[in-house]
């Protein structure tokens, strides 16, 4: 049976439903729509291009053979008829209508319809702030807006930006400023951290120490008060803690979904604005679908409504609309929150919870944390890849990870497999034994999700009692005669610079040599012992432990993890 199909959005979403669903019913209708000129471009890129690693915006839009999505191509090679510059204003649901207006025109007209997808997407956060319309002052919210600033700074008028948030959009166009343009770039955000609510803490100021280092200034737990300039154009930003001067500034304080439509539709919409779909996308209109920016998501792991708008999802929800227009039964049950940032030379990545997120949630959860090489120790170009587990202390069940690691695929393998375990409800037991595909230049024969999996399952059975480099900070610069005994059971020529360095606090005795050598340690003091990653410091602990030493703890991840988060020894 032929159907007539209209798509509102063509950027994500609407061109996978829309060819998903002509492959299965060539001989229907689809019509899809959206007012902006520019289609069909791969959003998550805008950062690339802005940096010039992608030289032209069309690169964007192009299939992997090289030919432009704009509308003869989706017309030519798709079936799809692809109304640019015409946004939707108003659906009729009882007449099965869409009231159409052309952006340039104002030409009015109507789309009559079987089944509707909502497509709309999302839209840049306002402030609300005085100056946040001067000229300079840019909301990424399309390809539009990402050519305006390539342009700006190619241009060479730019010296100075600022970038309101830390969040994913945030630090990858502050990347793109400060490293291939040479802008002074700073970057201002509200939370304490970079990456709020999605990353640890620790793996947080792991990644802010590597930005740092990279010329990337921060003002964290600064909130924006006001942008000023002079001629129309934006030369300052004020918080309510710094003034800094910028010929630019990008508001990237995350986006807001595009629900009115639909609400004005009587569609249900949630307080957030998202619109409500279940399992097979269907709104509360069954003739009515939407996918992508614009809707509510259910978390896997808690069944709660959350908001989730990467192209990733949308894409994936676009095949299932396609194949549910088509009479199919495909499902979109949720998803876990995986994402991956490129940071300079460095990344990050998680999916499922943080610790703190685990605990909001109402589970009762622990965190443990490893550092390893991400291949066999001897392989001559290893990386260490820095990782941090989340799960719940009574069921043994995984509830996340984030790391932090190199820019290559190593790191980014291990959470996507952690992910794929989320599904099957998996414990710590599962990763301990998870088996993994082994050759030296691609991991440890005991590799680090193994290793992750038997350090959670000893803390939670007291075998290994341990402390991130976050407690060790407070004891080290709170420290004076009644604090901890600090032991590196590192071999003397690892230890000997900070033996040199720190003096009578840091003491050195080989783990090896801990029995022979015990009468040296204090029996009334907490001992803290590090190593180079940790895996010696569990063995000196067991050691310890054995010995009669009652308060022993040990440093997970080590020197390696002192070093990134940037303790001061």
């Amino acid at each position: 049976m032929s159907r007539n199909v209209v798509i509102i959005g063509a950027v994500a979403l609407g061109p996978k439903a829309a060819a998903r669903f002509k492959r299965m019913e060539p001989g229907s209708k689809v019509t899809m729509i959206d007012r902006e000129e520019l289609i069909s471009y791969g959003g998550c890129g805008i950062p690339y291009f802005v940096s010039g690693d992608i030289p032209d915006s069309r690169e964007l839009r192009a299939t992997s053979f090289h030919m432009v999505r704009d509308e003869n191509f989706f017309r030519q090679t798709k079936g799809v008829e692809v109304m640019t510059g015409v946004e939707a204003v108003r659906i009729d649901r009882q007449a099965r209508t869409v009231h159409v207006r052309d952006v340039k025109t104002g030409d009015q007209g109507s789309l009559p319809y079987d089944k509707l997808v909502i497509a709309t997407g999302a839209t840049p956060r306002r402030l609300g702030i005085p100056g946040e319309s001067l000229e300079g002052v840019f909301h990424v919210s399309n390809l539009r807006d990402a050519e305006r600033i390539r342009e700006a700074v190619a241009k060479g008028k730019v010296k100075k930006a600022v970038v309101v948030g830390a969040g994913f959009i945030g630090l990858e166009m502050a990347e793109a400023l400060c490293d291939m343009w040479g802008v002074e770039t700073s970057v201002v955000e509200v939370a304490p951290q970079v990456l709020p609510r999605v990353l640890s803490p620790v793996l947080a100021r792991m990644a802010l120490k590597h930005m740092r280092m990279k010329g990337l200034r921060f003002h964290l737990g600064e909130a924006l008060k006001e942008l000023s300039g002079h001629g129309g154009r934006v030369s300052c930003l004020r918080t309510d803690k710094s003034s800094l001067e910028a010929d630019m500034v990008i508001v990237a304080a995350g986006v807001v979904p595009n629900g009115l439509l639909a609400r004005e539709a009587g569609i249900e919409v949630s307080p957030r604005g998202g619109v409500i779909v279940d399992e097979r996308l269907r709104t509360s209109d069954p003739d009515i679908y939407a996918g992508g920016d614009c809707v509510e998501l259910r978390h896997l792991l808690t069944g709660q409504p959350f908001y989730l708008p990467m192209g990733s999802l949308a894409n994936r929800q676009g095949r299932v609309i396609g194949t549910n227009l088509a009479g199919g039964d495909a499902r979109f049950d949720g998803a876990f929150g995986s994402f991956v940032v490129k940071l300079f030379e460095r990344s990050v990545a998680g999916t499922g919870f943080t610790l703190q997120a685990a605990l909001d949630n109402g589970f009762d959860a622990a965190s443990v944390l490893i550092v390893q090489p991400d291949r066999a120790h001897f392989y001559p170009t290893r990386e260490p890849m820095t990782l941090e587990l989340t799960f719940d202390k009574g069921t043994r069940r995984i509830l996340g990870v984030q790391g932090y690691g190199s820019a290559g695929d190593a790191m980014v393998g291990r959470v996507n497999t952690v992910a794929a375990m989320l599904s099957a409800r998996a414990t710590i037991d599962d990763l301990s034994n998870l088996e993994m595909a082994y050759s030296p230049p691609f991991s440890s024969a005991m590799d680090i999700l193994n290793s992750l999996g038997n350090l959670a399952g000893n803390v939670l059975a007291g075998r290994n009692v341990v402390a991130g480099p976050d407690e060790f900070e407070k004891l080290w610069t709170g420290g004076n005669g009644s604090g901890p005994y600090f032991l590196d059971c590192r071999e003397e020529a690892d230890a000997k610079r900070l033996l040199e360095c720190i003096g009578e606090r840091w003491h050195n005795i080989p783990q090896g040599q801990i029995r022979e050598l015990q009468e040296e340690i204090p029996r009334d003091k907490p001992i803290m012992v590090v190593c180079n990653t940790g895996a010696r410091s569990y063995e000196a602990l067991v050691t310890l432990h054995d010995l009669g030493f009652p308060d022993v703890t040990s440093i997970q991840g080590g020197m390696a993890a002192l070093n990134d988060y940037g303790v001061m020894l």
